[in-house]
C-alpha cells in the first residue's frame, strides 16, 4: 500500500505517515513491515523472515539437546556411583 501510494507524497516517510494514519496505526510499525518485506523480497539486504524462522528454531532445538544431555549426563553419574556402592557392600 505505501509503495503503491508512495509517487502521491513527497517522500516515503511522508506516505507511511498519511496511510498509517487512515489504518490507525503507526508509521513506525509501517516502516519496519516495509522493511522486512524489502528484505524478503531481495530488495534490501538482510536476513528473511523464513531464514530467521529457521535460524530460531534450530537454536531451540540445540538448547533443548544441551539439556537433555546435562540430565543424561548426570543420571548416567547417579547410576555409575549406585553400581560402585552395590557392588562395594559385602
Amino acid at each position: 500500500m505505501v509503495l503503491d501510494h508512495e509517487a502521491e507524497h513527497p517522500s516515503r516517510w511522508q506516505a507511511m505517515v498519511s496511510i498509517a494514519a487512515k489504518i490507525g496505526g503507526a508509521a513506525r510499525s509501517l516502516d519496519e513491515w516495509l522493511k522486512k518485506a524489502e528484505v524478503d523480497a531481495g530488495k534490501r539486504a538482510g536476513v528473511t523472515t523464513d531464514m530467521s524462522a529457521k535460524l530460531n528454531a534450530l537454536e531451540r532445538e540445540n538448547r533443548e539437546l544441551r539439556q537433555t544431555n546435562e540430565i543424561l549426563r548426570k543420571a548416567s553419574a547417579y547410576f555409575a556411583l549406585a553400581e560402585l556402592d552395590r557392588r562395594s557392600k559385602p
